[in-house]
């Protein structure tokens, strides 16, 4: 791997510290603006993620290599031990010397401390001989899968003993980029046919009809299966909450919190593109790209807008057969595609579950008698989901919850399920199926 692309690693890691920036994002336009290669590309990314989701288990190792405290290091040499170190540890196709050589050219680089190369250097050689020696491990499991002690209690709350583990372990373990057929224009065979002669590694997804699984892919958008409208990226989770909300054609449907349009295209094309949707969302640039990609895929039903989802619009009002609400969230149901969502300040959370309820009660006006209001988030504690929900129905007597049947191992549900990685192969997703009398 380039030099150039561990430099692209490093200056992620310390904007996510520094600048409070999102790993997932700020790499795709840094990679693209450093033009790195698909294969340089593919290691940056799988470093600079590799650190975040073992950032705790990194530091504790630091801690036993560094005479100085890890929160004491100059925060670029910081970023530059933690990849240095992730390599050591973690990524036996780089080989150690190379490791180590890299990121002391690094700290030569991004530090005017003309120590720092020499510390790099000490740190990571000890790290490289304990290695060999045999590493012991935190017995810990907030250090040993870096998930913040209070992350790991709410876990412990809501899962067996025997899986909490296997939850943790889930989360550090990058998923398959899914993707959903266009079934509107395409068949399956022709999408699997179309990835697989342009040299993608792809797979029907297992339980999931007209679903596949991705690897390798590189620039998606570069593939000719994406630029003619094939398939769309959405992971299984959200497509089955699509499902249990059951869209027909004819109907006129409403997605309140709708980017990025992943629910507003499986709607559409499981309405065979006939009848309404409005996608709304409140930022003017997502609502651009639910367009965008509605054209792409050839789905004229939808119509995309901005709109605060908790504000009242009064011509809105019983309007529509379906209203989906994927409302915000603390998104710790997708720790292993945003793997530094699990450091956010549980504090600034607690706020989500008031503007979660003033949402699901706003748009539920908008569901005419007799219509369905389907509510969802991407995460995975219950006083955003169930909590919200019970709440809902305690104030709201003409909702009820109503089962839905769900294809693969999940099948009949009675009103709400909650997915999980290690469980069923998907994000982390709660979904409520309720029903306006």
């Amino acid at each position: 791997m380039g030099a150039s692309a561990r430099r692209v690693a490093l200056d992620c890691l310390a904007a996510c510290e520094r600048q409070g920036a999102w790993s997932d994002g700020y790499l795709r336009r840094a990679i693209r603006e450093a033009g790195l290669d698909s294969r340089d590309a593919g290691l940056c990314t799988q470093i600079a993620f590799g650190v975040q989701q073992n950032l705790l288990l990194l530091d504790w190792y630091l801690g036993q290599f560094s005479t100085i405290p890890v929160d004491k290091l100059e925060s670029a040499i910081r970023a530059d031990l933690r990849l240095g170190l992730y390599q050591l540890l973690f990524l036996d196709r780089v080989p150690p010397h190379a490791a180590v050589s890299e990121s002391v050219s690094l700290a030569k680089v991004c530090s005017r401390n003309p120590r720092a190369a020499a510390l790099v250097n000490g740190v990571l050689r000890s790290a490289q001989r304990a290695k060999e020696g045999g590493l012991s491990q935190p017995d810990s499991l907030s250090l040993r899968y870096s998930h913040p002690q209070w992350l790991v209690d709410e876990f412990t709350k809501l899962l067996p003993e025997n899986e909490l583990e296997n939850f943790l372990k889930a989360n550090n373990e990058p998923p398959a980029t899914c993707a959903q057929v266009n079934t509107c224009r395409f068949t399956t065979v022709e999408v699997l046919t179309t990835l697989r002669e342009e040299g993608v590694e792809v797979q029907p997804h297992p339980w999931l009809p007209d679903c596949l699984l991705l690897h390798g892919t590189g620039d998606l958008e570069r593939c000719e299966a994406f630029r003619k409208g094939m398939l769309y990226i959405q992971d299984a989770a959200a497509r089955l909450a699509v499902m249990a909300a059951a869209p027909k054609a004819g109907m006129r449907v409403l997605d309140a919190c709708a980017a990025p349009g992943g629910k507003s295209f499986a709607a559409g094309i499981a309405m065979k593109d006939r009848g309404e949707i409005r996608s709304y969302d409140i930022h003017l640039k997502k609502s651009k790209l639910i367009e965008t990609g509605a054209q792409r895929l050839g789905l004229s039903i939808i119509s995309a807008g901005t709109m605060d989802a908790k504000a009242f619009a009064q011509e809105f009002e019983e309007q529509f057969d379906l209203v989906i609400a994927d409302v915000p969230c603390s998104g710790l149901g997708i720790i292993r595609k945003k793997p530094d969502i699990r450091y956010k300040d549980p504090e600034a959370l607690k706020g989500l579950p008031g503007v979660q309820m003033d949402i699901l009660e706003n748009v539920a006006r908008y569901v005419r008698p007799g219509g369905v209001l389907l509510y969802a988030t991407c995460t995975l504690l219950r006083r955003e989901n169930e909590g919200v929900v019970e709440q809902f129905l305690a104030k709201e007597s003409q909702f009820t919850l109503e089962s839905f049947e769900l294809p693969g191992p999940i099948g009949t549900m009675p009103g709400m399920l909650t997915l999980w990685p290690h469980r069923h192969g998907a994000d982390g997703f709660f979904m409520a199926k309720l029903r306006r009398s």
